[in-house]
């Protein structure tokens, strides 16, 4: 059954979460990164037990890791050694942690414009500097513009590398990590990567730690099986790097929900089914979106992305100025993203959630159509 079939809008409603409840009622959220789904079964079933048993203290033990071993080892065919890696609370929390581990205080941070917005929220909050690396017009590392970021952050700076890229839904393939890791080495940068989004994948993904021993990764079931609400994530060291974990202060381990952990556990070691059909339901929906946008709304490009269950949709033919999400929210009454927050190179386009149901993602394109 297709996951993102199963509620209607009625019942999404009822919903507490910040994408049901930021906006008034009558705008259509197709925005935040929250799923339109219900849990999937062992998940559901693995918290209920928890809830009965009373199981609701500190974490602790491997489970996680093992969990997440096995899975990478059956989908990318990488396996990632659990005694090189860390339970921290979420990604970007230990996104921040990795940070500290390998770079300087005031170390300035590269990263892929358009991007996730929270990585300049968390950089300038640790009072660093953005270094812009913009992608090229196809959506793809543009090593010209990444050479030349590292070039001005200098030695002992860090790349926060989006892998599978959010907004746009980009796969980095092999060639290009490699790319990266031997850029990385030739100016003594140091590369996280945010690797969340990496079981939503049609094309092979490739864990940035299969080409790079002194990488540094995060990575977590939270996106792929809507657990956002579940604190839970895994920094995970390549063998060289191995050293710079054992660094991380005991206390950052106290972060993450044992409840949490359990969720993320039982949705890598017996969500893959479930998954599958999510990973199919958004292809429909990729494809209806396609569609839909080429009947309604002819002047936005978008090309359906290989990972996430995002659509990065260009919009600037429309002549709805830079911001075209603050027309289709006052006129359309329908959320997206706006992509000005996705730094240099989202002026004019907007990000929109595809993991909802057929019919919602069809009214979310009627609203935008109306406002022409």
């Amino acid at each position: 059954m297709n996951p993102l079939r199963q509620l209607t809008l009625d019942q999404l409603r009822q919903r507490t979460s910040m994408k049901w409840r930021y906006y008034p009622e009558d705008v259509l959220p197709v925005w935040v990164a929250e799923m339109d789904v219900l849990l999937a079964p062992p998940v559901a079933d693995a918290i209920t037990e928890a809830v009965r048993r009373g199981d609701t203290g500190y974490p602790a033990g491997t489970a996680y890791a093992e969990a997440l071993q096995e899975f990478a080892r059956k989908r990318w065919d990488w396996a990632p050694a659990v005694e090189r890696t860390a339970i921290v609370p979420d990604v970007m929390l230990g996104v921040v942690e990795m940070f500290r581990l390998v770079s300087h205080r005031d170390a300035p941070v590269v990263v892929n414009c358009p991007v996730y917005p929270p990585f300049y929220m968390f950089i300038e909050s640790l009072g660093r500097t953005v270094v812009e690396a913009p992608l090229d017009e196809a959506h793809r590392i543009d090593f010209d513009n990444l050479e030349a970021a590292f070039t001005r952050a200098g030695k002992g700076s860090v790349y926060l590398l989006c892998n599978p890229h959010n907004p746009t839904g980009t796969v980095h393939t092999e060639a290009e990590l490699r790319e990266v890791a031997r850029l990385a080495r030739k100016h003594g940068v140091r590369v996280v990567a945010d690797e969340i989004h990496a079981p939503l994948t049609t094309a092979q993904f490739v864990p940035y730690l299969s080409v790079a021993d002194d990488g540094l990764s995060l990575m977590s079931a939270s996106k792929a099986w809507n657990l956002a609400g579940l604190k839970a994530a895994l920094a995970i060291a390549g063998p060289d790097a191995a050293e710079d974990l054992k660094r991380l202060p005991e206390e950052v381990s106290h972060g993450p929900s044992h409840v949490g952990v359990l969720a993320h556990t039982a949705a890598l070691k017996d969500g893959g089914e479930w998954l599958d059909a999510l990973l199919a339901g958004l292809g429909e929906n990729r494809r209806l979106l396609k569609d839909l946008l080429a009947e309604q709304l002819p002047g936005v490009r978008y090309e359906p992305a290989q990972g996430t269950y995002l659509a990065w949709l260009d919009c600037r033919e429309l002549g709805l100025g830079d911001d075209p999400s603050k027309v289709f929210l006052q006129q359309g009454r329908v959320a997206l993203n706006s992509g000005k927050e996705f730094g240099t190179g989202g002026t004019g386009f907007v990000r929109m959630n595809l993991s909802t149901s057929p019919e919602i993602i069809t009214e979310a394109v009627r609203r935008m159509a109306s406002v022409l």
